[in-house]
């Protein structure tokens, strides 16, 4: 932060904490707030002018914040509110100065495009940024970059390695670009195969297929930590990728090494100078840190969100099944696979107070449901800032909206808790316990096919489209020490910086829930009923 930029007389936007921080280095108060915002919020436009022009009274938007202003500064006017936050939106007119606690720029504030281009406008910008005009550029800065060398990319399969591997293939040519795609043990049911037909029907043959996977399981073994796996496979596929240039007899020192990192993906590993880590990514791990540094690293997706690595994979022909696929973790199974080291560790690490769990049956009651918080915990993001906070349970009639309104009022009001899921059967739910379980192939394979029932029910109920990812998770949640239980997570979203849960039909859910059940080691099926924030996509 430069305290520069506020005196140099142009317009400004604060968005959620640059919100705050105009507000205090202007002469106004922030303070904690008494109940945190996460999700959905109503704003109450009081002043539809400035970035707020054209507004009606009451817009939808989409809020991530603990602390709140509480005491504007001179020459500024509330211009909007909601329930819980009495200064959602401020402007000076005179200054052009304008603060959101909301997020415009995210797909779930309705009408966040006509603020931010209230802003462009009031700013007298060209809107001159076109794909096409990014395409070219990121061709010229790949070419820039690699000077002569080549460049050497991991292959998943998914939207965003598929749509840098093409593009990297038309900036430096197929004769210096080498695609990798590694069986690394955690891949979906038949993903290999898939992934090498669809590469190769895209017109993408410079593709080799590697299986790693045992050496995989060995660098994961026994860990149940869910940064430390991710560190851990992160720093495998670097060996991995040195052992594949030494088979093919390549020089290290002339290949690159290329990544599909998305913005969304540097911002939650922590990768921007004021960012908190939510989420190491795998492709953020300390050996490739060092390789970036060094100018080692090619990403040209890394100023992307996934919404636009998309458009950019169907503005450079990529086929749409290819461009629209559900997005699959580069760590793959090994973060939908929560591990543990049994019922005496979770319980020295929990923090987890009786009194916390016996207030939020009591705010679950007055909804009319049953609450019970789980012995294990899940990663999210609240306030910009990672939570490794514990999932509740809840039971009772399904009620979609209830069951929303349930979880956004205690992921708000009770910090130990940041997801909250929904048991669909059976009921009564087992009386169950955490088990010690780990990243091993007989327990991998249990996941594997639950994630392929869960997969096939979503396209024979046409329902793929509507749902834009739904990781299947496996939980070391056990009533006999043997079996597991599965969570679904369906959600929607085009930029994935949040995300909304998906309230899918009666039919899908009968369908999916008995087909899981009947799988031999699944005892129970969850549905995750938590938006993001305050529960990131991936449990893990």
């Amino acid at each position: 932060y430069n305290p520069d930029i506020l005196a140099m007389g142009k317009p400004m936007l604060g968005l959620c904490y640059g919100h705050q921080l105009l507000c205090h280095r202007l002469g106004g108060q922030v303070e904690m707030g008494e109940t945190h915002e996460f999700g959905a919020a109503y704003l109450h436009v009081h002043k539809a002018e400035g970035v707020l022009a054209g507004l009606d009274e009451r817009e939808r938007v989409w809020m991530s914040h603990r602390d709140h202003v509480a005491a504007l500064p001179p020459g500024f006017a509330v211009l909007g509110s909601t329930e819980d936050c009495p200064v959602a939106a401020m402007g000076d007119a005179e200054r052009k100065i304008y603060g959101l606690q909301f997020h415009p720029e995210v797909t779930h504030t309705v009408r966040g495009m006509e603020i931010l281009n209230n802003f462009a406008a009031l700013c007298g910008a060209e809107r001159n940024w076109t794909m096409e005009r990014y395409t070219e550029e990121t061709i010229e800065r790949i070419q820039g970059q690699a000077k002569g060398r080549n460049v050497f990319l991991f292959v998943s399969g998914g939207v965003d390695s598929s749509v840098a591997f093409l593009l990297l293939n038309r900036a430096l040519g197929a004769e210096r670009v080498l695609g990798l795609h590694i069986d690394n043990g955690f891949m979906r049911e038949g993903e290999t195969a898939m992934v090498e037909r669809l590469m190769k029907g895209a017109g993408l043959h410079n593709l080799e297929v590697v299986d790693a996977s045992a050496e995989f399981l060995a660098a994961t073994a026994e860990i149940a930590d869910p940064e430390e796996k991710r560190r851990r496979i992160g720093e495998e596929f670097i060996r991995v990728r040195d052992r594949a240039l030494a088979a093919l007899a390549l020089d290290p020192d002339e290949w690159l090494l290329g990544q599909g990192t998305l913005y969304t993906d540097t911002i939650e590993s922590g990768g921007t100078e004021n960012a908190a880590v939510i989420k190491t990514h795998h492709n953020r791990v300390g050996v490739i840190d060092q390789l970036l540094a060094e100018g080692k690293v090619v990403e040209p997706l890394d100023q992307l969100y996934k919404d636009e690595a998309r458009t950019l994979g169907e503005t450079l022909g990529l086929p749409h099944h290819l461009v629209w696929r559900h997005p699959f973790p580069g760590p793959g199974l090994a973060v939908r696979a929560l591990c543990s080291d049994g019922p005496d560790a979770e319980d020295a690490d929990s923090g987890l107070a009786l009194e916390t769990v016996a207030e939020a049956q009591k705010v679950a009651a007055t909804f009319g449901l049953v609450l019970d918080v789980l012995p294990l915990r899940s990663v999210g993001v609240q306030g910009d800032s990672r939570t490794y906070a514990h999932p509740a349970v809840v039971s009772g009639q399904r009620e979609w909206k209830t069951l929303e309104a349930l979880s956004t009022e205690l992921t708000n009001n009770f910090p130990s808790i940041n997801r909250v899921i929904y048991l669909l059967g059976p009921t009564p739910r087992p009386q169950q316990n955490i088990k010690a379980g780990y990243l091993t192939r007989d327990r991998l394979d249990l996941l594997r096919r639950a994630d392929a029932i869960s997969m096939e029910a979503l396209e024979r109920h046409g329902l793929m489209e509507e749902v834009t990812q739904m990781p299947t998770v496996l939980l070391p949640l056990s009533s006999d020490g043997v079996q597991e239980s599965v969570v679904l997570r369906p959600i929607a979203t085009s930029d994935f910086m949040t995300a909304r849960f998906c309230p899918l039909p009666q039919a899908f859910l009968d369908d999916v829930c008995e087909r899981l059940l009947a799988l031999t080691g699944i005892e129970a099926v969850f549905y995750d009923i938590t938006h993001k924030p305050p529960g990131t996509v991936e449990w893990e």
